[in-house]
């Protein structure tokens, strides 16, 4: 039986928490980043970036290197990446796991308004305006560049696309903390939150604080995923099921 080499699809804590866990139990393991960040946080053990060449092109690379499972720990949203591996990791005859952390639920002093995609969310601001705290990352933010409201954009590296007639552009790298955010909300006026439903701890505290300061937040709901895959929701689960 061939040793366990395992590629992770990397780019979020998670998957840097898997790649830790499993290097320390003396597993052979590659993590793959999309490249879309200019300086990405690197797990430990090697690190490939930038893209396969579509299904076929991450079949071949998993057949030469000899890779025995695929762990999909990619951000939420990132979509295209998820389908791809599933078939690519059939194709190549090793198993599939996708691990995404549990998203975000509203409590009962919440105020969300849920919108299906980033266009959605542009159309809710365009009937609303006002003064807009926008967290959906940079590769987003055109979408919003008609929108006629004032916008404060908190991105961690710059946007490469058309912007609002009216902004602040705030880069930052959580985590971020209760206080700092419910300060940030106050020092601009901010009169309604947009978020994509990421899930996690690193950048929950917006939500937090858009609780206490009675702020609605659109929030957008992650894509679908293929059906009948296997999911678990932490580094510790994702190492249990590729070590079992």
């Amino acid at each position: 039986m061939a040793e366990p080499r395992i590629l992770i699809l990397g780019g979020t804590g998670e998957a840097r928490a898997l790649a830790r866990l499993l290097d320390d139990a003396g597993i052979d393991v590659v993590t793959s980043l999309a490249g879309r960040v200019a300086n990405p946080r690197l797990p430990v053990g090697p690190v490939r970036i930038g893209g396969f060449g579509g299904r076929a092109g991450l079949a071949d690379w998993i057949g030469a290197n000899a890779i025995t499972a695929v762990v999909d720990a990619t951000h939420p949203f990132a979509a295209r990446i998820t389908p791809n591996a599933v078939a690519a990791a059939d194709a190549a005859g090793v198993p599939y796991l996708r691990l995404a952390r549990p998203a975000w639920s509203p409590s009962a002093d919440d105020v969300w308004l849920r919108v299906p995609d980033i266009a959605s969310a542009a159309t809710e601001l365009e009937r609303r305006g006002g003064r807009v705290f926008l967290t959906t990352g940079r590769q987003d933010v055109s979408a919003f560049a008609d929108v006629d409201a004032w916008f404060l954009i908190r991105v961690v590296d710059e946007p490469d696309g058309p912007l609002p007639a009216r902004h602040q552009l705030l880069r930052s790298r959580g985590p971020y903390d209760l206080d700092g955010e419910l300060a940030l909300l106050r020092e601009h006026r901010i009169d309604v939150l947009v978020t994509k439903n990421s899930g996690g701890d690193m950048t929950v505290a917006k939500l937090h604080a858009a609780r206490a300061l009675g702020i609605p937040v659109i929030v957008v709901d992650r894509p679908a995923e293929p059906a009948g895959i296997t999911r678990v929701t932490s580094p510790q689960a994702a190492f249990d099921a590729v070590t079992g």
